[in-house]
């Protein structure tokens, strides 16, 4: 992540979720700590994996404390393994334990999410289909549930509802068929933004192509009825198939030849990482 982009977005994040663990102190560390001593911890991994968020675990302490110094022995993206030493936190010992939960769970949340993406997208390697996430991602965490999918090797959909017009089947319903759900999203968005429809049935496709959609998602559909959608299609609009994707069922879908496989599995359901601060002790200056 971007210094601008920690600075605008991540930083307000952080603290919401220290204020949330700390509401006025950290009681059993001031219990044992009465007062300032230099201590260090090891950063270790327990387990292998893909490893995503360290500048947000950096941030963390450094906004409790900005003379906690983290030192990194891997980077964002590099395949880690268990037991492996990744870094070290060196700080008064306070901070380091009033901090440890928080930068934890971002830590480990956000490198199970691209563990999870990567093994994922290794199945689509050799196909031109890129994997991508969508908005089912934990309240206040898509900034950094986003940016893990990137660093596991997917890429990102629309980032949230001003960022792109995907018209979905309560969409349709409102507006009253595809094509005028089609027609009044082409009339309303700018138009650098793309027109992306949600069908579910080959007469919808039809539709879709007729009223110029620019993106055509199939929404669990069978095999067959993708495959003569696409058929359909014939190039006359981007491909996207969703609907329950996951990494046990995604090899039905590699041979299909559409442009985009979306799948809320790789931030709704990615099991964390197992990541721990251990080892801690003061220092001597």
């Amino acid at each position: 992540m971007n210094k601008i982009t920690t600075t605008l977005q991540v930083d307000q994040l952080i603290l919401e979720a220290l204020r949330e663990d700390i509401s006025s102190e950290d009681v059993t560390t001031n219990a044992v700590m009465r007062e300032a001593v230099d201590g260090e911890v090891d950063l270790i991994c327990k387990q292998d994996g893909v490893i995503a968020g360290l500048d947000v675990f950096k941030r963390v302490f450094e906004l409790l404390d900005d003379k906690v110094r983290v030192e990194f022995y891997c980077k964002d993206g590099d395949e880690v393994k268990n037991k492996q030493l990744m870094g070290k936190v060196y700080g008064d010992i306070r901070v380091l334990l009033s901090g440890e939960r928080v930068a934890l769970n971002y830590l480990q949340r956000m490198s199970g999410i691209a563990t999870y993406t990567h093994s994922v997208a290794d199945l689509l390697k050799g196909s031109k289909t890129k994997l991508l996430d969508t908005r089912k991602t934990t309240p206040n965490m898509r900034i950094f549930e986003k940016y893990a999918v990137r660093v596991g090797g997917g890429y990102n959909h629309r980032y949230n509802l001003s960022d792109g017009v995907l018209l979905k089947d309560n969409h349709i319903g409102a507006a009253g068929s595809v094509t005028k759900a089609v027609e009044m999203a082409k009339e309303y968005a700018p138009f650098v933004r793309k027109i992306e429809i949600e069908v579910e049935n080959l007469d919808m496709v039809k539709e879709a192509v007729e009223a110029g959609a620019d993106i055509i998602m199939l929404d669990n559909m069978s095999t067959e009825e993708m495959q003569e959608a696409i058929k359909i299609i014939d190039g006359r609009a981007e491909t996207e198939c969703s609907g329950n994707v996951t990494k046990e069922n995604i090899g039905r879908l590699t041979a299909l030849g559409v442009d985009y496989i979306s799948s809320g599995a790789l931030t709704h359901s990615a099991p964390i990482m197992d990541i721990s601060l251990k080892n801690l002790h003061a220092v001597n200056k």
